[in-house]
């Protein structure tokens, strides 16, 4: 058995990976769009690259842009519409490094609950009563680091609150192609009238982390209010990341490594309920149907931030969940998934366990 086995980080294995792939798409890339790719660009990035996201939202090129991942975009994104004092809702619990954002804009944080079908909307109709909102940000598939999906009636609900009370929706959304079964429900992006949602999403997740591209795509103007932003900060995005990323789509390996991934994955969600109950039977989760994480709660008279020292000795370490919340959090644990392999899976929730 390896000495750690980590549950901590939101990354892949390297066996999902398609190293090959990317080596045949570089390769392709500096073969037929050198020109593009070792150019100084502009702020949307890559121009084939927004076409060819556009045709997969179904939306007009000049509604998209090309950044360094999606944590840029949001933090490119947030700068440019909050000022300190600002409302913003914020699911509890949330992606970790999107609560650092915002707490360094200053912003007011208004956070709202989770359920098992993502936000609670008739709190957020409360938090609305109280007080104007500027921003909510919503992870609406396969959570990080919840695991749960956003029904299709709430999604619904959140873009006619949008339209009424005049907030942006940030649709983080770097998980939708990464479903076990059928898939999520439609994005807000694409039931918005009112242009009140920008969303945003990654190939970190499908390609590799260490490719860094996402992309943002939402109303035109913005959009290109955010590509000069992005161009008077850094020129362009990375073109050879946005030409060899092309080139997987369009020559449809991106689509058959999605498809090779989400077996994978899957294979390790069960992996890991199938450890939780022998191991961690008091562990309470909503079962995610996509992505990298779950979350799990063990109750009253456990302190996983306790535990989760224990376990980083033990070789097994996890993240508690108080680093994704703004208060509590202490009796819960996020699970990656996705970087442990299944048949380690068992020893690996075993260690954890031990140190209770």
């Amino acid at each position: 058995m390896p000495d750690v086995i980590s549950f901590a980080r939101g990354a892949p294995s390297p066996d999902l990976i398609p190293v090959e792939a990317v080596r045949h798409a570089t390769a392709g890339a500096l073969e037929d769009d050198w020109q593009t790719a070792l150019s100084y660009g502009v702020g949307i990035g890559h121009p084939g690259l927004c076409g060819w996201v556009a045709g997969r939202h179904g939306i007009d090129a000049g509604q998209v842009m090309i950044t360094n991942g999606s944590l840029e975009a949001g933090a490119m994104l947030f700068r440019h519409l909050l000022e300190p004092g600002d409302r913003v809702i914020v699911e509890q619990p949330s992606y970790d490094r999107t609560l650092l954002l915002l707490e360094q804009l200053g912003v007011e944080f208004v956070p709202v609950a989770l359920e098992a079908d993502g936000i609670d909307v008739d709190a957020v109709e409360r938090a609305l009563e109280r007080g104007p909102v500027k921003m909510a940000h919503i992870i609406p598939n396969f959570h990080n680091p919840a695991g749960c999906t956003l029904s299709a009636a709430k999604r619904a609900r959140l873009v006619e609150l949008a339209a009424e009370h005049g907030f942006t929706i940030f649709e983080d959304d770097p998980y939708r192609e990464l479903p076990f079964g059928e898939a999520p429900p439609p994005t807000m992006l694409s039931i918005d009238k009112a242009d009140r949602v920008i969303h945003a999403s990654s190939f970190s997740k499908t390609v590799s982390p260490g490719v860094r591209a996402g992309y943002l795509a939402g109303p035109t103007g913005l959009i290109a209010d955010l590509a000069e932003m992005a161009n008077e900060t850094y020129i362009s995005p990375n073109m050879l990341t946005g030409s060899l990323v092309l080139e997987l789509c369009e020559s449809g390996a991106l689509d058959r490594n999605i498809g090779e991934v989400r077996v994978h994955l899957m294979e390790r969600r069960d992996a890991l309920v199938s450890a939780l109950g022998k191991h961690l039977p008091q562990a309470e989760f909503v079962l995610p149907e996509g992505g990298y994480f779950l979350w799990a709660d063990l109750g009253p008279g456990f302190d996983t931030v306790a535990m989760a020292k224990s376990a980083k000795q033990a070789g097994a370490p996890f993240l508690p969940g108080t680093a994704f919340m703004l208060e509590g959090g202490d009796t819960s644990m996020r699970f990656s998934f996705a970087s442990v392999l299944p048949e380690l899976m068992d020893e690996g929730v075993s260690r954890i366990a031990a140190g209770i």
